[in-house]
């Protein structure tokens, strides 16, 4: 499959004979390469899977290297366990750092200015940065002295899918090459190279071709959805007997627990053998929506109030909002009901991937057991403050 990305994030290649000329200084202090520097100009375009249309490199970092002739001695050898996680504030990153720590690794957390400070990172034992991807001139300081970027970030649902997840991306992956990085592990979406009409999914396939073509060494997995997500969207609201809402779409997924996800990833991290592959991990069984709603009911003992949104609904209202730029954003991630309305099965066999990493398959939590486990804890914690609610109502 060739990579199409839609035509808003491409770029047209332009003509290095017809460039300005580059600047003789940057803030890199010379360790980008003559190629890297005209690459982080958009000068260089990444080579195509295919003769189809080609992922263009924008011009996002305007720096270069001291001169094509200068010859810099060997740096001082980073540490095989230094490490940079970017996106450690999200559902997956902090399960990323935690187990990191746990495991031993000198982690590093990439995380943008914030008026609240992730400060539970460092509290874990973390060393936070600030940096952000839109702004690819902070990036190469976050990269000094680390010999591992473990790439979990995606955009706020409040911006462009492009901003953090191409343009950003790009420019992290280009940075970790110029600077050295000596290995690079990135999750995208299973089934991302089948589905080029959803934006984010054609991007993560894009970013894929586009970290191989770096020549970087590294790590693609595919992911199929986290069991985390689930209990905000259906056993909150249950618990609460609030509306949970639901489609009527016959998409199946294997969720997987992100503990499991961040065990295997550090697995696969000290395997040689996995070395520039690409791994998918999913878990043991796939669930449409209305059989995880069943599971939440018979956990939670009540009935779930269920509005059901037909997929066919999703897709009009995709279709309005393209009809506007400021509305565009929102379109592309509804885009997903174009996903949603094909019998689709995001789940994968793991036996070759279990054997691969010398794991065993049955060590992988089931969603079963992961809900069960949820609703024994919240149940029991609920009947325990209501015992104290009805103790404190004693007067004497």
């Amino acid at each position: 499959m060739a990579c199409r990305l839609p035509k808003q994030l491409a770029t047209t290649p332009r003509n290095v004979n017809h460039c300005h000329p580059l600047p003789k200084t940057c803030t890199l202090h010379g360790l980008l390469s003559w190629r890297y520097a005209l690459s982080l100009h958009g000068l260089v375009a990444s080579s195509s899977p295919s003769p189809g249309r080609r992922c263009y490199v924008r011009p996002w970092v305007t720096c270069s290297a001291l001169g094509a002739e200068a010859n810099l001695a060997p740096g001082t050898p980073v540490r095989q366990t230094s490490i940079l996680v970017v996106g450690s504030t999200g559902t997956l990153g902090r399960q990323i750092v935690r187990r990191a720590l746990d495991e031993g690794y000198d982690v590093r957390c990439l995380v943008r200015p914030r008026p609240a400070p992730a400060d539970f990172l460092r509290d874990w034992g973390a060393t936070v940065v600030n940096a952000d991807l839109s702004k690819p001139e902070t990036i190469p300081a976050t990269l000094v002295g680390i010999h591992t970027v473990i790439d979990c970030a995606t955009g706020r649902p409040e911006e462009p899918i492009k901003t953090v997840d191409w343009e950003g991306k790009v420019a992290l992956i280009q940075c970790a090459k110029a600077m050295g990085i000596q290995k690079f592990v990135f999750f995208s979406i299973h089934n991302c190279d089948k589905h080029p009409e959803v934006p984010l999914m054609e991007i993560k396939y894009c970013t894929e071709k586009f970290l191989k073509d770096s020549g970087i060494n590294h790590i693609t997995i595919r992911l199929c959805g986290f069991m985390q997500g689930l209990i905000g969207q259906y056993a909150v609201p249950i618990l609460e007997e609030k509306s949970v809402w639901g489609t009527d779409a016959p998409t199946r997924i294997a969720y997987m627990d992100t503990q499991d996800i961040a065990r295997l990833t550090f697995i696969a991290l000290r395997n040689e053998k996995v070395n520039g592959k690409l791994l998918t991990f999913a878990g043991p069984r796939a669930w449409t929506t209305q059989e995880v709603i069943t599971l939440c009911e018979r956990l939670a003992g009540q009935d779930a109030n269920v509005t059901t949104v037909p997929v066919s609904v999703l897709r009009l209202t995709r279709q309005l909002t393209r009809l506007f730029e400021w509305t565009n954003d929102v379109a592309d991630r509804l885009a997903f009901s174009e996903v949603l309305t094909s019998d689709t099965v995001f789940s994968a066999p793991m036996s070759e991937t279990c054997s691969l990493l010398g794991v065993d398959a049955k060590d992988v939590f089931s969603l079963e057991k992961y809900l069960q486990d949820y609703f024994t804890n919240i149940l029991k914690k609920l009947k325990d403050l209501k015992a104290q609610s009805k103790q404190a109502d004693i007067y004497f």
